[in-house]
């Protein structure tokens, strides 16, 4: 019975990069006389014994000018949108304090919240006890310190059931930014009203746990103030 053949002993053995190191090293000019080979992995023969590693360096620089100008583009990108925001936010702050009534206050700043920033709508609420003004919300006593705690100032996140304070706009509403009001409204008792600010976002990122909440915060503080030219009436 014959033995089969070891097809692996005449397979050649993988070469190993320190034995061709090696042989590079003792015979150098075989490389640098092979231009083509050179010029495939990215370098240049620029006279005997010198080879011009710019091609491979340009490769480089040009990556990282290309990564720069893409961060470049981003920071004014969001510089263009910020600054935009913020013009945005000063006009409708001008638009809010020429209302002429508490009702007109809410109509306004609903308004200017689909209007100038694109959102599904705005709120305003007070609670209980004490009427709520036409057009806004009124909510039931301890509502505002169950929504953003205790000591909270806002709440940004994704809209819920049962928060009740876009009426017609609440089926596109996906998430929500709740800013506290304490507006002191004169002639009333008690003056302080505990109270919420509330945007709605047709987008499901458009208000998130993480984002800063310094412009909408700025409104809800114009409407606080706005708020408190006029008495509430019954």
């Amino acid at each position: 019975m014959s033995a089969s053949p070891d097809l692996s002993a005449d397979a050649p053995a993988e070469p190993h990069w320190p034995e061709i190191r090696a042989w590079l090293q003792a015979n150098p000019q075989t490389l640098l006389d092979d231009r083509s080979l050179l010029e495939e992995i990215g370098l240049k023969p620029h006279g005997r014994n010198v080879v011009d590693f710019g091609r491979a360096a340009l490769t480089r620089l040009e990556a990282a000018a290309e990564r720069e100008a893409d961060a470049r583009k981003r920071i004014e990108a969001i510089a263009r949108a910020n600054f935009a925001a913020q013009t945005q936010t000063h006009v409708a702050a001008l638009d809010l304090m020429e209302a002429r009534n508490l009702s007109d206050l809410a109509r306004r700043l609903d308004a200017v919240a689909q209007g100038r920033f694109g959102l599904a709508g705005a709120a305003v609420a007070l609670e209980k006890p004490g009427p709520a003004p036409f057009g806004w919300k009124a909510l039931e006593p301890g509502r505002v310190d169950a929504l953003l705690g205790e000591h909270g100032l806002a709440w940004l996140g994704p809209h819920f059931d049962g928060l009740n304070l876009f009426a017609g706009a609440a089926d596109e509403v996906r998430s929500v930014a709740l800013i506290r009001m304490t507006p002191h409204f004169p002639g009333s008792e008690p003056a302080a009203r505990a109270g919420l600010c509330a945007f709605g976002s047709t987008e499901e990122d458009g208000f998130t746990p993480t984002m800063g909440c310094e412009l909408v915060a700025f409104i809800a503080r114009v409407v606080e103030r706005t708020a408190e030219r006029w008495p509430i009436l019954n």
